[in-house]
């Protein structure tokens, strides 16, 4: 038996380099900056990539004079990012605080890629959190074959901002240990790092500074020094203040969500993310929408965020298992998850708003049975 030495000619298949499943601010709004940057003549602090008020345009959204739309990052008080903004611009650093789901990353985020053009130079704040993390650390197999050295050094985030004239951003400053926290007090007093190894230190070049985000209601949190208070300009985000603005900002992170994960425009879904919302506010404010019952609140948050995750697992759900129309029962196991924490307290709670004001109200049988059936 013969075996043919001929080889088929097969085209060779073009890799394709994989899609981050969450991009940057940066990559995934990048048109919308080099827009803003190209019709953008105010003047700019130095090293910033836009100037103030297109920073603010790129958060609050607009219609550029050339028909370019930009779309709102930020849903809010237009005053409050405008501060925000302008904090950046002097030497006094930004502390975003608010509960949590008030947009604290989002914004902190959006926030370093307009004005420096990258949102990466990050320190996750944790309990485990150390000194390096701020500071700078050291590559240990240089750091014994030659001593203290530049070669050795491994800066920080916060440590490559200032040389470089850039944005660091520090997220959950107060899940960090205090010790930890008052590393910050000289770098953002004196603008300078110190490396007591080297006998050298790190200055700050212009364009420099840092956004903190914080919250002082989850378990865990660390209270900050009045030292390190004081060295920052801090923005309270509120909760959206009303219904309507929380359903439009839920309907908007839920739908760039969707394009991100290749999930399906659910038509009629507005009215589910309306339910939600309503379920989500009226157990946080301990009142009905209409003022006429009181209710408990549970132990969750129920935040923003969190309305956000419900609605896209939803989302999920009807695209996966059902015929691709948002309903009240893709969203009411989402919605116990997110309410009953305490499973015992909590399901009580749960239990009372379902019979009390879910059950009578009207238009809501459906939600009231899928709600039922998934808290049996």
């Amino acid at each position: 038996m013969s075996v043919s030495t001929e080889t088929t000619n097969v085209e060779p298949i073009p890799s394709q380099a994989p899609q981050a499943l969450r991009p940057h601010a940066e990559d995934a709004f990048a048109a919308e900056l080099t827009a803003l940057a190209a019709q953008d003549d105010r003047p700019r602090p130095e090293r910033w990539k836009l100037s103030p008020w297109a920073v603010a345009t790129y958060l609050l959204g607009g219609t550029l004079p050339d028909g370019t739309v930009i779309t709102p990052k930020y849903v809010g008080p237009r005053r409050i990012v405008e501060v925000a903004v302008t904090t950046l611009a002097t030497d006094r650093a930004l502390l975003l605080l608010g509960v949590p789901g008030t947009a604290k990353t989002w914004v902190s985020e959006h926030l370093a890629a307009a004005v420096s053009g990258d949102s990466t130079l990050l320190v996750q704040g944790t309990a485990g959190t150390p000194e390096e993390a701020i500071r700078y650390g050291w590559n240990y197999a240089r750091l014994l074959a030659h001593g203290p050295s530049r070669d050795a050094l491994v800066p920080s985030p916060v440590m490559r901002a200032m040389s470089e004239g850039m944005t660091a951003r520090v997220e959950e400053l107060t899940r960090i240990p205090a010790d930890v926290q008052d590393t910050l007090i000289t770098i953002l007093s004196e603008k300078t790092l110190p490396i007591p190894e080297l006998g050298e230190e790190v200055q700050a070049v212009r364009g420099f500074n840092l956004i903190a985000t914080a919250n002082d209601r989850d378990r865990g949190v660390n209270d900050l020094s009045s030292a390190l208070r004081r060295r920052f300009n801090t923005v309270v985000l509120p909760l959206p203040e009303s219904a309507d603005a929380e359903v439009d900002i839920v309907s908007r992170r839920v739908d760039q969500m969707g394009r991100s994960l290749d999930l399906p425009q659910a038509p009629e879904g507005l009215d589910e993310i309306r339910r939600v919302v309503t379920v989500f506010r009226e157990l946080r404010d301990g009142v009905t929408s209409d003022g006429r019952t009181k209710l408990k609140s549970p132990s969750g948050t129920l935040s923003t965020a969190e309305a956000i995750s419900v609605v896209t697992n939803g989302l999920a759900l009807a695209a996966h298992f059902g015929d691709g129309v948002l309903r009240a029962g893709d969203v009411a196991a989402g919605i116990l998850g997110a309410v009953v924490r305490d499973p015992a307290d909590d399901r009580v709670v749960w239990q009372e708003y379902l019979e009390t004001v879910v059950r009578e109200r009207d238009g809501w049988t459906d939600f009231y049975r899928a709600c039922r059936e998934v808290s049996a």
